[in-house]
């Protein structure tokens, strides 16, 4: 089934690798228009270059940072129907007793008060043309829990309930809001992951990255891709009543206990 966007006008977080760049190509190849940001320049122009995708350096963790972005997409755009909060860190590894109370402060900046940032400059407009999809990206760790990543865990935990509020408060007015939980996503971004929950564990990181597998039913890692065809059919007239719903695209993950 091939998903047309139209011209839908799209905004995406941190799109220079991952998750973040397969949703932005995804849907430019669907005919959106998409303005993106990301925090390193390199990976930044190497989508930029492609696909007339917009874009701007920008580090989410900044509110001055982010209004610059959010005022030069908007300008470039002319609006935005499609707000895709992918930004996110993987955060400190250890039990929750060695974790340092500022580095939970950051994780929780980057993954969640970020999306506040965004969100106050897309929202009044998707409220005042009576449309709009935000998709919050938040883990299987939102709702499973995962040992040795509570400053990780939390704030996706936190991602759900501000999807959730999102999409009571603004339903009324025609804006959508969902979130979707990636299971173990392939990528550079995983293997920081097994390498931080090896050094915290005292595991091999071979032994780490076999256990990540062991938790999920269908024994394999995600795509970014896959993420990506989810929110092109949330975006898409065939997910035009989905609203306040956490999609996992994981597999089916048993456990996040390695």
């Amino acid at each position: 089934m091939q998903l047309q966007l139209g011209d839908l006008r799209v905004v995406v977080t941190a799109a220079g690798a991952g998750i973040g760049r397969a949703t932005a190509e995804l849907l430019a190849e669907a005919g959106a228009r998409v303005y993106v940001c990301d925090v390193d320049a390199d990976a930044l122009s190497a989508i930029t270059e492609h696909h007339g995708i917009g874009g701007c350096v920008a580090d989410v963790g900044d509110t001055a940072s982010v209004d610059e972005f959010m005022a030069a997409a908007l300008a470039e755009l002319g609006g935005v129907d499609v707000l895709v909060n992918n930004a996110g860190i993987a955060g400190p590894g250890g039990r929750v007793d060695a974790v340092e109370p500022d580095e939970v402060t950051h994780t929780l900046d980057v993954n969640v008060t970020s999306m506040f940032r965004t969100s106050r400059h897309a929202v009044p407009l998707m409220v005042g043309q009576g449309s709009g999809l935000i998709v919050n990206i938040a883990s299987t760790a939102g709702y499973l829990g995962f040992p040795y990543r509570a400053p990780y865990a939390a704030s996706k935990w936190a991602v759900i309930g501000l999807t959730k509020t999102m999409a009571m408060e603004l339903g009324e007015h025609g804006v959508r809001a969902n979130v979707i939980c990636p299971g173990s996503v392939a990528g550079p971004r995983m293997d920081h992951v097994i390498e931080l929950e090896a050094e915290a564990s005292g595991r091999s990181a071979e032994d780490i990255r076999a256990g990540f597998e062991r938790q999920v039913s269908m024994r394999t890692f995600m795509q970014p891709t896959e993420i990506a065809e989810t929110i092109a059919f949330l975006a898409s007239p065939l997910g035009a009543k989905i609203s306040g719903q956490v999609i996992s695209v994981d597999g089916h993950t048993e456990t996040l206990r390695t």
